[in-house]
């Protein structure tokens, strides 16, 4: 591979992991007999497949790696590409992080191509700073979140990766493409404004901590502000999975259940556009 070549991959690669978009690197890490790609090839495929960097081969190759890739980035796991003529694939044997694919071109050769996801940590963005709020940040630290909190703190109480001291002032930043996990837990001081800037954009999970009677009560309210039925309708409210909590900490913990939950569950891919 040219030394431009590889220079311009890095370039994609890190402009990529700047703005927060997710995909996947592909590398060729061996070849037999003939093939067009040589080990150390690499490619930048983005999530809907396209190749946004680098080059790996004919239609038989891109066609496997495109669909790899799409895999890689919706699961989080990496896989091995191991393309095989028809005549050997019989021989190989399915295992972990290994995808098979015929190669079909007449040069009849084999390659194999790591490719690895990279996804943007998601967003965990708490709006308050009560109890609940303070306790659900403190537990948030070691689940894989990068950690927003809207809301006035004295001093350094929440080590958060980002803080803003208003919705408002939030609103103002650029959004991230990571998957966005919204929790507002003001507890009356400022409830419709922290829904109002919640709901605005796109989110996986949207949690309210206050009964429902009292989050019912802001319908007509965040509605004028603009926010669809569809948005409030998909607000957890009472935040949190029933685990019987009482003090602060025991909610934030009932929460932070129910976010993993539909993470890991695959709901985080029904994206609610408020």
């Amino acid at each position: 591979m040219k030394h431009t070549a590889r220079t311009d991959i890095a370039k994609t690669q890190e402009q990529l992991c700047a703005d927060g978009v997710p995909h996947a690197v592909a590398t060729v890490v061996r070849t037999l007999s003939s093939t067009a790609a040589k080990p150390g090839m690499k490619a930048i495929v983005l999530k809907n497949g396209d190749f946004a960097e680098g080059w790996l081969g004919g239609g038989c190759v891109t066609s496997a790696v495109r669909k790899a890739a799409k895999t890689a980035i919706e699961t989080g796991e990496a896989t091995l590409v191991c393309l095989r003529p028809e005549e050997l694939l019989a021989d190989e044997t399915d295992a972990d992080m290994v995808t098979l694919a015929r190669n079909g071109c007449p040069s009849k050769g084999s390659m194999d191509i790591f490719v690895e996801p990279v996804v943007p940590l998601p967003d965990l963005v708490v709006y308050g700073h009560g109890p609940v709020a303070l306790a659900l940040v403190q537990i948030a630290r070691g689940f894989g979140f990068t950690l927003t909190v809207c809301g006035k703190v004295d001093g350094d109480v929440i080590a958060a990766d980002r803080h803003f001291a208003t919705p408002a002032e939030f609103d103002k930043q650029p959004q991230s493409n990571a998957e966005r996990y919204i929790v507002v837990a003001t507890q009356g001081a400022g409830d419709v404004a922290a829904l109002t800037s919640a709901l605005s954009d796109t989110y996986a999970y949207a949690a309210f901590v206050g009964s429902r009677r009292k989050f019912a009560a802001y319908a007509d309210r965040l509605v004028d502000a603009g926010i669809r039925s569809e948005a409030l309708a998909a607000v957890r409210s009472p935040a949190g999975l029933h685990i019987h909590a009482v003090t602060p900490e025991e909610i934030a913990l009932s929460i932070m259940a129910e976010i993993v939950q539909t993470r890991r569950a695959g709901r985080g891919e029904e994206i609610i556009d408020g």
